[in-house]
C-alpha cells in the first residue's frame, strides 16, 4: 500500500527549529522525525511514499537527494577509501514521490493534490510526519478491512494532564482539580483509506473535520484504539522527551529493533 506523508506544515510551536528548518526533519537522535516515521511503515512491507510537501519543501527534497547511508549504518572501508562496503541499508529499496501541496494547504487540500498519484490504490495509507508509535499496523489494517469503513485512523491517549477550572459569572472559583488528557481518546493519525474517500472530500475542506463528519454519518468511520506508545512533536518540550529516550534506547516506536 502507499503511503501518504503530510509534510507541509509550519509548525510554529516548534520554533527553535522550525524557522530554520521543517519540522519533518526536526532530528530524533541521528536522523529526522520524518524517517523514523518512514522507518516504521517500512518495518511492515510498506515502502512507497508520497510526500505532501509544503513549508521549506525544498530541505526535505535536498535530504534525501543528498541522502549517504554511510552516515547512519555501520559499513567497511577499505581499497584507501576507494570502497565502501555497506553493512545495514535504510533506505534503498524505498520509493519516493515529492509533490508541492502548497504552503498553507490544509491536509484535505494537499491529500487532494496528490489524488492522481493513488489513482491505482483501492486503498492507502497516511498520516502526519511528526508523530510516532509502536501501533501494531497490521492489526490496524485487518481492523480496518473487516469493518469495510472508507477511513480509519489511531486513537490514542496522552500523558499530558491540565488544570480544570470552573467559575461563576462573578470570576470566583467554584471548582479547581487536574485532569488528564489520557481520560479522553484523541486523534493519533495512522490513517487507513479508501479512495472512496475523495467522494467525501471538498476543495477547501480540512480531512479530519468535514468529511469525518460525512463519514460519520454514513457510519463509515472507525477506530483502532491503541493503548501502547503513541508521541508527536509539537513543542520543544516534547523534542526533548524524544532526544532522552533514544539516548537512553527506551526507542519503542523502533518496531524494527524487535
Amino acid at each position: 500500500m502507499k503511503v501518504v506523508l503530510f509534510c507541509g506544515g509550519l509548525g510554529t510551536r516548534l520554533r527553535e527549529h522550525s524557522d530554520t528548518i521543517p519540522k519533518p526533519l526536526v532530528n530524533v537522535g541521528y536522523r529526522p522525525i520524518l524517517w523514523h516515521v518512514m522507518r516504521y511503515y517500512a518495518h511492515y512491507g510498506h515502502k512507497d511514499f508520497v510526500l505532501a510537501l509544503g513549508y521549506r519543501g525544498d530541505m526535505i527534497r535536498d535530504y534525501f537527494l543528498s541522502y549517504n547511508e554511510c552516515m547512519s549504518n555501520d559499513f567497511v572501508l577499505s581499497e584507501g577509501g576507494g570502497k565502501v562496503e555497506l553493512l545495514t541499508s535504510d533506505i534503498a529499496d524505498w520509493r519516493i514521490t515529492f509533490v508541492d501541496t502548497g504552503m498553507h494547504s490544509n491536509l484535505g487540500q494537499r491529500l487532494l493534490r496528490v489524488r492522481h498519484h493513488l489513482e491505482s490504490e483501492h486503498e492507502f495509507l497516511a498520516n502526519y510526519a511528526d508523530g510516532l508509535s509502536d501501533l501494531p499496523l497490521d492489526e490496524h489494517i485487518a481492523n480496518f478491512r473487516r469493518q469495510q469503513a472508507v477511513a480509519s485512523f489511531a486513537a490514542v491517549r496522552t500523558a499530558q494532564s491540565f488544570h480544570s477550572v470552573q467559575c461563576g459569572s462573578d470570576g470566583f472559583v467554584s471548582s479547581f482539580g487536574r485532569i488528564r488528557e489520557s481520560e479522553f481518546w484523541i486523534n493519533g493519525g495512522f490513517f487507513c483509506l479508501r479512495k472512496d474517500i475523495f467522494d467525501f472530500i471538498e476543495e477547501g475542506d480540512e480531512l479530519v473535520e468535514q468529511p469525518f463528519q460525512r463519514l460519520i454519518g454514513r457510519r463509515k468511520l472507525t477506530v483502532t484504539r491503541h493503548h501502547g506508545f503513541w508521541q508527536s512533536m509539537d513543542t520543544f518540550k516534547d523534542k526533548i522527551a524524544f532526544d532522552r529516550m533514544e539516548a537512553r534506547g527506551e526507542c519503542p516506536w523502533m518496531v524494527w529493533k524487535r
